[in-house]
């Protein structure tokens, strides 16, 4: 078994953790899943900027965790959660998280992620 590169973030393919600076709220099936003002913002050189959500602020009783893990070479190994909302509707591996990310992310610990095309993510002007 050959064992995962771990990469750094270089000029040519950036990674930056800023805070998002405004509201962010989460919905499936239009009920909050998750509402914060302390959101992190992880834009990964010309990919979408991804929102990360202190868990904090996540409905953690709607999760359960799936046996999804992915690996990024920046960041690590990731984990995967179904939502469940509390009408019954479930929406599979909606959300990743980084547990132990590695340090050029290490702001993300704590947070997670929702794929945009899985859940409503608003982020107010």
């Amino acid at each position: 078994m050959s064992e995962r590169q771990i990469l750094t973030p270089t000029a040519d393919y950036p990674i930056t953790v800023t805070p998002t600076g405004r509201h962010v709220t989460v919905r499936i099936g239009g009920e909050v899943i998750a509402d914060t003002d302390a959101a992190l913002t992880l834009q990964e050189a010309n990919h979408a900027a991804v929102q990360y959500i202190p868990i904090n602020d996540v409905n953690t009783n709607l999760l359960a965790r799936t046996a999804t893990t992915s690996y990024c070479p920046f960041k690590g190994d990731a984990v995967y959660y179904t939502v469940t909302t509390t009408a019954g509707q479930a929406v599979a591996d909606a959300i990743w998280t980084y547990e132990q990310p590695f340090p050029a992310v290490t702001d993300i610990a704590g947070h997670v992620a929702f794929y945009p095309d899985k859940a409503d993510i608003s982020v107010d002007a």
